[in-house]
């Protein structure tokens, strides 16, 4: 087997694959250089998601005329000479591979002035160097990509449409906007400004991207704990969202998605979140350098700590304090929180009577005397160092970190609940399809079962069930038919989301409106929707749509189609005759009639519609027979 020595164009095209996926990691890769070049000012314009165009400007230290051709050579940096700076890195890139990768994959051009020099140009095609040349720009560097993948077909089909492309880059200079409230971003699509900061603090960079309102609903949190600074911003207890879009974490200015973190504040808001709601944060963690590894992942998208239990028991204990609003709450708060934390703590919870912690703010403690502390802090089960990584794909009510391992066993099921399994199964009839003449109305039973004799057979019909079910097939029926009526609302219904919603929800626009929806987009991350299915003119909005953006939970495989048919079962429901009421004679014929015999129908939330019961069966309980 003969072993080959890959050219340069082949190799930087490999490690494209793992540094520059999609366009939005080349524009992640190419602010984080302007952010480490200490830019005041940063400006990043794409086209078609992207695709097309990718610029980003900053008025940072810039790169002298004889570097230009050294910064598109592979695994060169300004960041790190040593092996050993890996383990105290402070820039956000260090790699050396960013450059070298998303030139080999595309039309690239850098200007760049230093602020004693003249301002130069290097372009390449596909990583093939051109000439440097002399060209006008003010301090800073301009990167300029175009045609991204396109000596890469294979590639660039697996890319998304330019909407959900557009969508994560939106996404992600939200986050850089969050990470560096002292610097000015402008973000521009397709010629429209989509973000505007001016570098002013925290508190105005979540107003650029969440809108100003948002401010009302959250703990301003600033905690110093074990040598770890935990600090920025947290959702009350009231105040959650449907998925974990509106997570940010920032761990020494780095964005990450770590599952450590990420457990201690699910277990942290465990008790006040309902099903399938998520906690809204932007927080940021600074540790040591020494205790954190950012090496660790290609995008740098995740780091390792030394020790997991400190840093889950710092983020826990601080959280849960000031949700519970405990005592030691006033610690972690800032300034202005404090009396929003106060008032909730009177609405309900009771401040917890709690020592004083050993390490007062701003002091340190020894790694044994933080470990030593937390165990009285936190949940027992919380207190294990490794956090399992399935807490993702579990509810905050009942997620648990690493519980023993007898405990973790589940139970052998014994003989005798095997035998009551078997007996119940054994009496679950699957009723058929019966003539309805052949059925005999016998009356009802507490105003909810409709009784029928055939033969020697008796039917017990939920008539709640059954009607709800003939609703249901109706709505559907219109739904596949595309039949809905829409109706006009009096007020349109108008709501905000973020990039990624908004992408998710503007791909399924076609389907909402073949269905009955009028909906559209109403200004940059806002959507209007004037008018329903007539079949659904009481449906609950905000819950509805609630439930469509929980479906980035599921990695966005939700299918719209069986989300509104749990909306018509729901319709169905409300409009169907409930258990209790009486039915006139010639309602319980209609109802028979619409059945056509069917006694195997089951209501759309999966009840039986009719039990049947045989004659012998009867007569066994009577001891008739045996």
């Amino acid at each position: 087997m003969k072993i080959n020595l890959l050219a340069a164009d082949v190799y930087n095209k490999i490690a494209a694959g793992e540094v520059v996926d999609r366009p939005y990691s080349v524009v992640k890769e190419l602010v984080e250089n302007a952010i480490d070049a200490g830019a005041g000012e940063i400006t990043v314009e794409i086209e078609s998601g992207g695709k097309t165009l990718i610029r980003v400007t900053d008025n940072g230290g810039g790169i002298a005329k004889e570097d230009l051709a050294l910064a598109y050579a592979p695994h060169a940096t300004s960041k790190i000479e040593r092996a050993d700076d890996l383990f105290g890195v402070s820039t956000l890139g260090f790699r050396g591979e960013a450059i070298a990768s998303i030139a080999a994959v595309s039309r690239m051009k850098i200007v760049s002035k230093t602020a004693d020099g003249e301002a130069w140009s290097l372009a390449s095609e596909g990583g093939a160097l051109g000439q440097l040349r002399p060209d006008a720009g003010g301090n800073g560097t301009q990167v300029t990509v175009r045609d991204l993948f396109f000596n890469t077909p294979a590639r660039l089909k697996f890319l998304k449409s330019d909407s959900a492309e557009e969508g994560d880059v939106t996404n992600m200079m939200s986050r850089f906007v969050l990470s560096r409230p002292g610097i000015a971003f402008t973000y521009i699509a397709n010629g429209k400004v989509r973000y505007r900061s001016y570098g002013d603090g925290l508190a105005s960079a979540l107003a650029v991207v969440y809108g100003a309102n948002i401010l009302t609903n959250l703990y301003e949190i600033d905690a110093d704990k074990h040598g770890i600074r935990l600090y920025g911003y947290i959702g009350d207890r009231n105040f959650s969202k449907p998925n974990r879009t509106y997570q940010s974490l920032f761990i020494n200015g780095r964005y990450v998605i770590n599952q450590t973190v990420g457990a201690a504040l699910t277990n942290a808001y465990a008790g006040y979140l309902m099903k399938r709601q998520y906690p809204f944060y932007v927080l940021f963690l600074e540790v040591p350098p020494e205790i954190v590894d950012v090496n660790v992942h290609p995008n740098k998208a995740d780091v390792r700590f030394a020790d997991n239990q400190v840093i889950y028991g710092t983020v826990y204990s601080v959280v849960s304090a000031v949700l519970d609003g405990n005592s030691r709450a006033l610690e972690y708060l800032a300034a202005d929180s404090a009396p929003k934390a106060a008032a909730a703590a009177e609405t309900g919870v009771s401040p917890m009577a709690e020592p004083l912690p050993a390490a007062q703010k701003g002091q340190t403690m020894s790694l044994e005397e933080a470990k030593k502390e937390l165990q009285f802090e936190i949940p027992p089960l919380a207190s294990k160092a490794n956090i399992p990584r399935r807490f993702y794909d579990e509810e905050p009510a009942t997620m648990s970190v690493h519980a023993p391992a007898h405990e973790q066993e589940k139970p052998q099921e014994d003989d005798a609940f095997e035998e009551n399994k078997r007996l119940l199964q054994e009496r679950e009839k699957k009723a058929q399809r019966v003539d309805p003449a052949t059925l005999v109305y016998k009356g009802e039973l507490f105003r909810t079962y409709l009784i029928y004799e055939r033969g020697e057979e008796a039917y017990f019909v939920d008539q709640h069930a059954a009607h709800e079910r003939l609703i249901y097939d109706k709505l559907r029926a219109a739904m596949e038919a595309r039949a809905v009526i829409p109706q006009p609302m009096l007020a349109p219904y108008v709501f905000n989301l973020n990039a990624q919603e908004f992408a998710f929800l503007q791909k399924n626009f076609g389907i909402l409106r073949e269905i009955g929806f009028e909906i559209e987009e109403f200004g940059s991350g806002t959507v209007k929707v004037s008018a329903v299915p007539s079949d659904l003119i009481h449906i609950d909005l905000a819950a509805f749509f609630g439930e469509i953006l929980s479906g980035l939970e599921g990695l966005r495989a939700i299918k719209l189609a069986d989300l509104l048919k749990d909306k018509l079962a729901s319709a169905a429901c409300k409009a169907a005759v409930k258990g209790g009421e009486r039915l006139t004679d010639g309602e319980v014929r209609s109802l028979l009639e619409r059945m056509d015999g069917d006694m195997g129908l089951k209501c759309p939330h999966g009840r039986p519609v009719a039990v049947l019961v045989k004659k012998s069966e009867i007569e066994k309980l009577f001891k008739r027979i045996v």
